[in-house]
């Protein structure tokens, strides 16, 4: 399939519609394929009637065979288009016994509705779908919400409204080009950015959204300006003799950017900071946070007193009129107000989050015989900084001589997860919701749960994985906007109630259920009067609610604030869809190949251990082992799974003169044995790894036990 030369495109016509314009917009892509002299619109072609892609995408024309369009235009060239009257046309409608047919072009013309989804159906102006609106209550025009155009609030072909978000209208027009231009990825209501049944009422409505990213996430390059950092002091009396540009970590000179905008910067001695902790703000910031409705009700640090003020509190009030600010971009403060979302990777969205970590570390004494509460008494402490960097050395408290070792802190973020998705605070099976346990609210465990998995997530510990969705949603969106399902009911009997209720064929069986569930039902709220069969599904809508909702009230707020620790809350509610992936699903099955590809091999390596390496990649995971790939990364890194940030420092492999392999946590090294046969070689390396990760196990049994 070649492409159209520049200018080429407008004197070939498409030999379905035999028109020679060249607009993606409304017709598609145009393609011409130069050795069969062949040219057609990409929406022609998709929609035409007697047509199926019976080939691969890089097969003939979009995966359809040559063969199968000569056919296809020979077939159209017997029918009659019932609006131009010209021969060739393609497109029939499939209401049962509308015998009218069309080109493309003539059915635009004509507002006929083409659905760019299932079997790419086809209606004609007469037995189009329509969006149908039960009351108008509409008397004025509304803005499009896309152009901001006023329009008639009334649906026909040309005006469209959201079916999520009934104020919300636009332009057909608008839409598609929208839709083209986000992609099935970016494009969503831009309201309420529901993407699922908006998705699907667009398509019902001949809405064509195209299976690609967004065109602005192909531009190379797009978001470099974000991952700089700003390190200029802006304030009107720089005293750093250095210059404005200069930045010494952990010291007086150190720049502290704006809290809010990040686009503004100052040394700390030259605004008084006494701590890179202490909350600064621009010029230009303060004014929109002073000036707010919630100013008064917000706990912000005082204001100098006027009647102090020294020179070190003046230089606050403006930025140096004879330097101008270096920002990556005006705007951020526009971006800051508007609270603009956009789909993210997770690695660079965690990566950017991890820019908060300082050099300046903080060692955490761990003993692996009771790792959970050695950790809360590390990160309780008051000298902890979760911005700083973690150092961990492992401790054994029946040690007489205290002797400590170098730990891995991947390692232990991931002891530590599998801890919180094992703890009492959370219940269920494999998706888990949280629990309500006197004890943990007692001893505030919920909230130092939230702050560790945010600390781990920022630090490059592993994905949860355990999450349910309804949980997941509740941090998103709220539990007010959140709609519990029966799957997430741990507890037996209040699962087989809500089972009898939704399974009740009278009022004679749901009133037996009711009174038979008395006193629980009036104990938590939900008792109601039965005077229906329907009234079932509310009344066990509201047993849901409750359990998994209302009565975990008070931990859900404390994990919450928790989870609000180096901003990691803010980030998900920002970019949920991103972050669902590691919070509510287990990382990808690891294969040969991927852990082939994650370990880079150090120089200098013994060519026949290496592929002995990759063969015992390969029987481990075709079965022919007793380790599993899991296994291979737990001895290397001490983690089961690749964590999303990825590994620092990156996984490597070296081959030694010895009979058994050596896994470095610490390094993420792993030092593969020089033997002579292969058989040699798997032998050593089941042994090696089998018996180290049963002896750590046996040594964590009495901290997993509790």
């Amino acid at each position: 399939m070649n492409e159209n030369k520049p200018g080429a495109s407008q004197n070939l016509t498409c030999v379905f519609c035999r028109k020679n314009d060249d607009c993606p917009n409304k017709y598609g892509e145009k393609k011409t394929n130069e050795k069969w002299n062949l040219t057609v619109h990409y929406y022609c072609l998709l929609m035409s009637s007697g047509i199926w892609q019976r080939g691969k995408e890089e097969e003939g024309v979009y995966g359809f065979l040559i063969e199968d369009i000569r056919k296809e235009v020979n077939r159209a060239s017997k029918l009659k288009c019932c609006i131009c009257k010209k021969t060739g046309a393609s497109i029939g409608c499939v209401a049962p016994r509308c015998k009218r047919s069309y080109h493309f072009p003539c059915g635009l013309q004509r507002e006929c509705i083409f659905q760019f989804t299932g079997n790419f159906a086809s209606f004609c102006w007469n037995h189009r779908p329509v969006q149908i609106i039960t009351s108008n209550n509409y008397r004025d025009s509304l803005p499009c919400t896309i152009c901001l155009e006023f329009i008639e609030p009334i649906p026909t072909y040309s005006i469209l409204r959201s079916p999520c978000c009934k104020n919300a209208w636009f332009h057909r027009d608008c839409l598609q080009v929208q839709a083209i231009n986000a992609g099935v990825f970016f494009f969503r209501c831009t309201i309420c950015n529901n993407s699922d049944i908006f998705q699907k009422e667009m398509l019902r409505m001949g809405i064509h959204i195209p299976e690609k990213d967004a065109s602005w996430e192909l531009e190379e390059n797009a978001y470099q300006d974000l991952l700089q950092r700003y390190e200029h002091c802006d304030v009107r009396r720089c005293r750093c003799k250095e210059g404005r540009d200069y930045n010494a970590p952990d010291s007086k000179w150190e720049i502290k950017r704006c809290q809010c905008c990040g686009s503004s910067g100052t040394h700390l001695a030259c605004s008084s900071l006494r701590s890179w902790e202490q909350n600064w703000e621009c010029l230009e910031c303060r004014g929109i946070l002073y000036n707010s409705e919630d100013f008064q009700k917000a706990k912000k640090h005082t204001l100098p007193n006027t009647n102090n003020v020294g020179i070190t509190d003046c230089l606050l009030e403006e930025s140096s009129p004879k330097l101008p600010r270096q920002s990556p971009g005006a705007q951020h403060k526009d971006l800051l107000r508007q609270g603009s979302k956009f789909r993210r990777d997770i690695s660079t969205i965690i990566m950017e989050l991890g820019f908060q970590i300082k050099k300046k570390t903080k060692r955490l004494w761990i003993n692996k015989a009771n790792i959970w509460s050695s950790a809360l008494d590390g990160f309780r402490n008051q000298n902890f900084n979760p911005s700083y960097t973690i150092e961990i050395a492992y401790v054994n408290e029946n040690d007489s001589f205290g002797r400590e070792h170098p730990g891995s802190k991947q390692e232990f973020l991931s002891l530590l997860m599998q801890h919180l998705e094992n703890s009492p605070i959370f219940e269920g099976s494999l998706s888990k919701n949280l629990s309500l346990n006197s004890q943990a609210l007692k001893e505030n465990l919920y909230y130092e749960a939230g702050k560790i998995l945010a600390i781990s997530l920022v630090h490059g510990g592993p994905s949860p994985g355990f999450f349910s969705k309804t949980l997941f949603n509740c941090l998103v969106y709220g539990p007010e906007n959140t709609q519990p399902i029966l799957d997430d009911v741990s507890d037996f009997d209040v699962a087989q109630m809500v089972i009898r209720v939704n399974t009740a064929t009278t009022v004679a069986d749901l009133n037996s259920v009711v009174n038979e569930c008395y006193n629980y039902l009036e104990l938590i709220g939900c008792l109601r009067l039965i005077t229906s069969i329907s009234d079932k599904y509310m009344l066990a809508k509201d047993i849901l609610g409750y359990h998994v909702i209302k009565r975990v009230q008070e931990p859900f707020e404390s994990f919450k604030q928790g989870l609000k620790t180096l901003g990691v809350l803010e980030k998900i509610q920002t970019y949920p869809e991103a972050f669902c992936s590691i919070f509510c699903h287990k990382p990808e099955t690891l294969s040969a190949e991927i852990l082939s590809d994650l370990f880079t091999v150090r120089t200098l390596s013994d060519p026949q251990a290496l592929g002995f390496w990759n063969s015992y990649l390969q029987a481990v995971e075709g079965g022919k082992s007793t380790i599993t790939m899991e296994d291979i990364l737990i001895f290397a890194t001490g983690c089961s799974s690749i964590p999303p940030a990825g590994f620092k420092p990156t996984p490597s492999i070296e081959c030694l003169h010895m009979d058994f392999p050596i896994g470095n946590k610490c390094n993420n090294c792993l030092a593969l044995p020089i033997t002579s046969t292969y058989q040699e070689f798997q032998e050593n390396m089941d042994f090696a790894i089998r018996n180290t990760l049963r002896i750590e196990k046996e040594e964590s049994s009495h901290y997993i036990g509790h």
